[in-house]
């Protein structure tokens, strides 16, 4: 079991800056595929990024790519989201998730309760 906790969060004007982080319980946590996820509203959830677990390889989305930058430190069980040149159609709640290695990419066995990221033009 992973519980994981998100912060971070707030508002912010178009071109500024944020960064997220997650902590994350449990002894296990280096054994997980770290992800961020994130859901405007009247949208459906979507992903943003994710760090294998030693940290040597990151994915992106298209739309973040350049701009946000995800890492991790295994011993301290935690996991950030570095969000730069921040735009409005980035406003969602961001959610901080776990996934196992057979997990689908884009899917996760553990989810945090979401943080709130507002940017204003």
């Amino acid at each position: 079991q992973v519980q994981l906790v998100e912060s971070g969060g707030g508002s912010v004007q178009a071109g500024g800056s944020l960064r997220l982080s997650c902590a994350a319980s449990g002894r296990t946590f280096a054994s997980y595929v770290m992800n961020w996820f994130r859901q405007a509203p009247g949208k459906e959830r979507e992903y943003v990024a994710s760090i294998s677990q030693s940290g040597a390889r990151r994915l992106y989305a298209d739309f973040v790519k350049g701009r946000f930058t995800i890492s991790r430190d295994n011993a301290e069980n935690t996991v950030s989201l570095q969000m730069n040149s921040l735009k409005p159609e980035d406003t969602a709640v961001y959610y901080c998730a776990a996934r196992s290695p057979s997990t689908p990419l884009h899917e996760a066995d553990y989810w945090g309760q979401g943080t709130q990221v507002t940017v204003s033009s």
